[in-house]
């Protein structure tokens, strides 16, 4: 199950609700240093919101090895850094399904689903103030970046988040609020739990 959606939007919260093994897209993204990172134009800031700005192949081979073998290494990803400061494995056991949730889970769904890998998509929306207020509160709280750089970001999230949201709706995602979400994510485990018993 992919999970997008805006920044603030509630992925996490949706995912950890959901109560199946999750994995965060967003430990996949590149470090500060790397001279591939997109700038806001007309701007030194670094676009952490931009594509190129994480590493979507290594994140398909994630989801990949998860599928096949039910574990995988993932980095260890310091936003406040903006650095990779160490690895860890992540196991899912023989679970039949698990949600992989990030900003740029939708940039994925073509290439899951070629794979064979896809059970569903979806893009959470709660709207731009409401997602403005969660994710500047949210990036105070965890001092993920500079209070000067939340403000820049979030403005100017705000303003773009309906083009975010078609954009993820167009790369094959189902809009829905939290409640819609939850739904499609329980009923996506029941129908893969009766299909693990019947092929059992």
């Amino acid at each position: 199950m992919l999970l997008s959606g805006p920044s603030g939007s509630g992925k996490s919260l949706v995912a950890a609700r959901s109560g199946l093994p999750v994995l965060r897209l967003d430990d996949f993204y590149k470090e500060g240093d790397d001279p591939t990172l997109p700038l806001v134009e007309g701007s030194s800031d670094i676009d952490w919101d931009h594509p190129e700005s994480w590493d979507a192949d290594v994140a398909v081979e994630a989801i990949a090895r998860l599928c096949a073998t039910g574990s995988t290494p993932v980095p260890v990803y310091d936003i406040s850094l903006s650095a990779r400061t160490g690895e860890e494995t992540l196991h899912i056991g023989r679970t039949p399904l698990f949600i992989a949730e990030g900003i740029f889970a939708a940039e994925i769904v073509e290439r899951c689903r070629e794979l064979g890998l896809l059970a569903d998509a979806l893009c959470l929306s709660r709207g731009p103030a409401t997602t403005f207020r969660r994710r500047f509160l949210r990036d105070l709280k965890e001092g993920r970046k500079s209070v000067p750089f939340l403000l820049r970001r979030g403005w100017r999230l705000m303003r773009a988040e309906r083009s975010i949201v078609a954009r993820q709706v167009s790369l094959g995602a189902h809009p829905c609020d939290r409640d819609e979400a939850l739904g499609r994510l329980a009923a996506a485990a029941a129908g893969r739990q009766v299909r693990q018993r019947t092929a059992a």
